[in-house]
């Protein structure tokens, strides 16, 4: 179907927004009337300018306050329609949109309401124009599109009908259902938007909350998959009212606009897409450092051994257990030192995943290689990380430890894995901590659902001594692989930018905490009062309490009786790790701690 946004979901002017939307893929736009007006550019010019960048005006909008007035004020409102017939004409648009009115002077009359918008209809007949009837959550008298429909149908006339918007439906929990009983020919319009589930006054939900469909918590599927049934072949098209979005940029903002319909399509059951190939682990991540020592000493410490180095670049590959670390120092920024700059993800099918995220506007990266690497498919995410595709050690795939020749000190590593890892040792990858650019998060959340096929969980809002964090973890189909989305209020201290950080599974919490600060590595030191505070909720074998008191380890219980032991690192550059052990079926973060942990980085 095409594609449709309206220039009040992209910040700019209007030229930069018409840039975006047709830079991006759009095929068309809604025009809203205060960006023509603050708008240098005269309609012809604005209609010639989209037809340069190859888009339709599919719609102008808004005409508010007309319907179910008394004689003299709707006269008024006539007027101000042949105006605006007059810019659609010299903009080449047909259709324009009318809000079901919330003026005080407006008569709960059905009726009246029929009447005047065939009146209105008629008028815009005569102009070669149509009207699409909106019903606004928070209409005066009409505020539910079956409402809305009921009064276009007895106004009975040619040039009008009904515009379905997902959020004005949605958001009054009205059930999407009834739309299928709307003949297609009669649904002008459908403008789609997402939104977080939230307890606030609807019109200030609408206006500052917005967002693109997948990104938040409203059926928007259901409600296109049953315009579609019903006949409806217009334009799918993007209305979303964001305060983050007007500020972002507005090319980042159309594209993951343009992916959020790609991905709706594919959902609504409209238009397939390459099957995902969803992640089942983490294959390894890479820390760029133009100087390696600081963190090539902390991984030292946590028990990782040099086991290979790239035979073509300057990356050395550290392991234990199933954890694998790459460290790239070839790049990197020295201000900030070390930094989580890309992971590479276990997947059925590398070729398949890379195919899905393509098709859904990932940024493919050109990867250089020399003539013996092992290709490997890898994508950009929206903050920039590289993420690939990988199957290792898998049959039929090309594998990427292949292009790691054993290191100096393989020797030694491969004496340790023949003898019982040691009490403490690191096993695996349990999460990877990734914090978004201020403007990237919704993104993020929409990426990594629909490009890689993870499942969003509920995003929780943390307290940060300057400010709220708010995280969001991602997961597999079956738990693995865990990505944590994180947005924080500002830099770290003497940095430009908030860290990264990677969780390590352990079977012994306490030995490992014991064998890093043994080698030599700074844990983090946590207050007293939170070990008084554990003392007091909950109760510990002897000793224990003692133990993670000394070792800054922290603790938190769910209502199941599982229980998560986590500690972390001192940060180094853009960098830290924790070390966690999860008993009795333990799901969560630990989210409970970190407001501690948070405030002790601050320190």
């Amino acid at each position: 179907m095409r594609k449709s946004i309206a220039t009040v979901s992209l910040s700019g002017s209007l030229t930069e927004k018409l840039t975006a939307a047709a830079r991006a893929g759009f095929d068309g736009v809604e025009i809203f009337e205060n960006d023509l007006l603050a708008s240098p550019l005269s309609p012809e010019e604005i209609r010639a300018r989209c037809a340069d960048l190859g888009l339709t005006i599919d719609l102008y909008q808004p005409l508010r306050d007309v319907e179910a007035m008394p004689e003299e004020e709707f006269v008024r409102g006539l007027r101000r329609a042949e105006r605006k017939f007059d810019v659609m004409r010299r903009l080449g648009t047909h259709t324009l949109l009318v809000c079901s009115n919330v003026s005080p002077h407006a008569v709960d009359d059905d009726a009246l309401a029929a009447e005047q918008l065939s009146r209105l209809a008629g008028l815009a007949q005569e102009s070669g124009m149509r009207i699409a009837y909106e019903a606004l959550a928070w209409g005066r008298h009409v505020s539910t599109y079956d409402h809305a429909w009921r009064i276009v149908e007895r106004a009975a006339h040619p040039a009008l009908g009904v515009c379905l918007d997902s959020f004005h439906i949605l958001s009054r929990g009205s059930d999407p259902k009834g739309t299928a009983d709307i003949p297609g020919e009669k649904i002008f319009f459908l403008q789609l938007a997402d939104a977080p589930l939230m307890a606030m006054d609807v019109l200030q939900w609408s206006r500052h909350y917005r967002c693109f469909p997948g990104q938040g918590g409203l059926d928007v599927p259901s409600l296109v998959r049953h315009a579609v049934n019903a006949g409806y072949r217009g334009p799918l098209s993007l209305e979303v009212f964001n305060d983050v979005f007007r500020q972002a940029d507005a090319g980042s903002t159309a594209v993951d606009a343009l992916r959020s319909l790609i991905a709706l399509e594919e959902s609504a059951d409209i238009s397939p897409l390459p099957a995902p190939a969803a992640p089942t682990g983490v294959a390894f991540a890479e820390i760029a450092a133009v100087d390696p020592l600081p963190v090539t000493t902390l991984l030292a410490a946590l028990g990782f051994r040099r086991t290979g180095r790239h035979t073509g670049e300057p990356v050395d590959l550290w392991a234990q257990g199933d954890a694998r670390i790459l460290v790239n120092h070839g790049t990197g920024t020295r201000g900030d030192g070390p930094s989580l700059t890309a992971i590479g993800l276990e997947t059925p099918d590398p070729h398949s995943a890379a195919r899905r995220a393509e098709s859904l506007l990932a940024p493919v990266l050109p990867r250089r290689r020399g003539g013996d690497d092992v290709p490997l498919d890898a994508v950009a995410a929206p903050d920039g990380t590289e993420l690939f595709f990988c199957a290792t050690r898998r049959p039929g795939h090309p594998d990427w430890t292949a292009d790691f020749m054993a290191a100096a000190d393989l020797t030694a590593a491969s004496d340790e894995r023949r003898d019982p890892s040691p009490a403490g040792s690191l096993t695996g990858v349990d999460h990877l901590a990734l914090t978004q650019p201020w403007h990237h998060f919704d993104e993020a959340v929409l990426f990594h659902r629909a490009v890689l096929g993870l499942r969003p969980h509920e995003s929780v809002d943390l307290a940060d001594p300057y400010g709220l964090f708010r995280s969001r973890a991602m997961t597999g189909a079956r738990g693995t692989p865990r990505l944590v989305l994180n947005l924080a209020p500002g830099p770290a201290p003497g940095t430009r930018t908030r860290a990264q950080h990677i969780a390590l599974t352990t079977d012994d919490i306490t030995a490992a905490a014991r064998r890093v600060r043994a080698a030599g590595a700074e844990l983090l030191k946590i207050p007293a009062n939170y070990y008084d505070d554990l003392d007091a909720r909950y109760e510990f074998a002897p000793g224990t309490l003692d133990a993670y008191r000394e070792l800054g380890i922290l603790y938190d219980r769910d209502e199941h009786g599982g229980e998560f032991h986590h500690c972390y690192t001192a940060t180094v550059g853009r960098v830290f790790f924790e070390i966690v052990q999860r008993t009795g079926g333990y799901r969560g973060y630990g989210a409970a701690n970190a407001p501690v942990r948070l405030a002790a980085q601050r320190r």
